[in-house]
């Protein structure tokens, strides 16, 4: 039997995720990576995106708007912004916050307020390229 992998998921909010899995797909900035049980150490910054757990054979994906990794000899820690399991979003109502986000950017009179609506629009995009691409794996 393969060693399993240590894996901690963190909002601001409470813990997300505790256990042992066989691997975690990480959306780093720099691309994504797998973490095995015994990997080297690391620390990486997250991008918007899903992060992927392989446990027993089964998959699991959880999106993550942006945070950190990081790999120690214990396991793996992702501390993310925020994140929500795929298959609980519903996206009639995803895209009709895409819509609203959207419309706000357009509308935003400064270049802070068009930048903070960009954002929005941004991680509403990410998190909807996570759900379409799930609904297609």
């Amino acid at each position: 039997m393969a060693e399993k992998l240590n894996f901690h998921l963190v909002s601001p909010e409470r813990e997300l995720f505790a256990g042992l899995v066989d691997q975690v797909v990480v959306p780093g900035t720099e691309g994504d990576f797998g973490v095995l049980a015994e990997h080297a150490p690391v620390m990486a910054t997250i991008r918007p995106g899903a992060i992927t757990v392989f446990e027993d054979g089964a998959k699991r994906r959880i999106f993550v708007n942006g945070g950190f990794a990081e790999v120690t000899p214990e396991g793996l820690t992702v501390l993310a912004e925020d994140a929500v399991d795929v298959t609980a979003v519903d996206m009639a109502a995803l895209s009709q916050e895409l819509q609203d986000a959207r419309e706000d950017a357009a509308d935003a009179k400064t270049d802070e307020d068009r930048e903070a609506a960009q954002a929005v629009v941004d991680r509403i995009e990410a998190l909807q390229a996570a759900v379409q691409t799930d609904a297609y794996a």
